[in-house]
């Protein structure tokens, strides 16, 4: 099985924290589209005729896109990979675009999976983040979701975000498990280079929080969701039994996918790919760069993908995979976090602990050749 990523770099208005590729230049949506069926055209043979499993339309904004916009896209699919039904088929959309004159859009196409960028349910936090919806418009594109028959809804959360304490987090948690939701992921914020929030970071005009309160807001993320029913299955990632995405979790596991438009990534077991950050077509089309995996390389990102998982790194795939020495180097290395109890080893499965969970990329790190 093999998944499709498709990536639409438009939104209405940039947020203050992201650094992935986007545009606020609608009026090249058009041209974007034709090009982008173009390249999954020309590389319908890049899964080798495997099935695919999933689809995901991220971005940007994918919810942006008009009804014809996608019937373009959809038509591309179908003509490539036929038009049997896929496990999953995921939307990112923008809480305020969910309108009602919006959900036939929706509905007109083969969306099961709607994950919703809402980021926090406290309007200072939106604020701040120039997310261009509030709490409220984010609760009614949740419950007008729900009353159209959609039964798999994730959202999008943050933490760690200058001025939020343990009570607006909490506030924010609540309210995401009250709304029902089959699906959370939350990620701690990251000031990156040459966003606006860290050039007021860098002016000293906001002040980060501390570590310590970092790592007591994910005790709290985990605390609240577990004991909600949800199942934390990889480091920022919570479903409901049933519910994992599973387009995401194939990033997880080594399942290869095509990543088609401006900056998308790719992967299909013997190399890497990942397209230029332009909206030019020739230059994202033609132009890309492609990483061919050693066997050390390969194994690095076995380590850390499977270690994000929580059930970790399976001691026997590692071992058919690679070599015996390879999984002696690994439980070698893994030995003095297992005195310190930030791994377990049981049924043959490396995992972090709870304890673990926060010093992760160190352990990766050790873990890897």
């Amino acid at each position: 099985m093999a998944g499709v990523y498709i990536h639409i770099p438009f939104c209405k208005q940039r947020c203050s924290y992201c650094d992935f590729f986007s545009s606020t230049q609608d009026r090249r949506i058009e041209q974007y589209i034709e090009a982008l069926c173009d390249e999954l055209q020309e590389r319908k043979g890049y899964l080798n005729d495997e099935p695919v499993e999933t689809i995901y339309f991220g971005g940007g904004t994918p919810s942006v896109l008009s009804i014809s916009d996608f019937a373009k896209i959809f038509d591309a699919l179908h003509s490539i990979y036929g038009e049997n039904k896929n496990r999953e088929v995921t939307l990112e959309a923008n809480p305020d675009d969910l309108s009602r004159d919006y959900l036939p859009t929706i509905k007109s196409f083969p969306f099961n999976r709607i994950s919703l960028g809402v980021q926090s349910f406290d309007d200072r936090e939106l604020k701040l983040l120039n997310r261009r919806h509030d709490s409220q418009s984010a609760i009614r594109a949740v419950e007008l979701l729900q009353k159209e028959g959609l039964k798999n809804i994730s959202i999008d959360l943050m933490y760690g975000l200058p001025g939020q304490d343990r009570k607006t987090w909490e506030h924010t948690l609540r309210q995401a498990i009250d709304l029902q939701v089959q699906h959370i992921s939350a990620y701690h914020l990251t000031y990156e280079e040459g966003t606006p929030l860290h050039e007021r970071l860098k002016k000293g005009r906001i002040t980060p929080v501390d570590e310590e309160m970092s790592n007591r807001m994910f005790d709290i993320l985990i605390d609240t969701l577990t004991t909600a029913g949800f199942e934390h299955y990889e480091i920022s990632n919570f479903a409901r039994p049933g519910f994992q995405s599973c387009h995401n979790t194939s990033y997880w596991t080594g399942t290869h996918y095509l990543g088609v438009g401006a900056s998308a990534h790719s992967y299909n077991g013997f190399s890497r790919r990942w397209n230029n950050k332009t909206l030019m077509p020739d230059y994202w089309i033609s132009g890309f760069e492609v990483e061919i995996l050693d066997e050390k390389t390969k194994y690095n990102d076995f380590i850390i993908t499977r270690l994000r998982v929580m059930k970790g790194i399976n001691l026997n795939e590692l071992t058919s995979l690679f070599d015996e020495s390879q999984k002696q180097y690994c439980l070698q290395q893994a030995q003095k976090h297992i005195a310190n109890g930030w791994l377990q080893l049981d049924d043959n499965c490396l995992r972090l602990t709870r304890k673990g969970i926060f010093i992760s990329d160190g352990i990766m790190s050790d873990l890897m050749e």
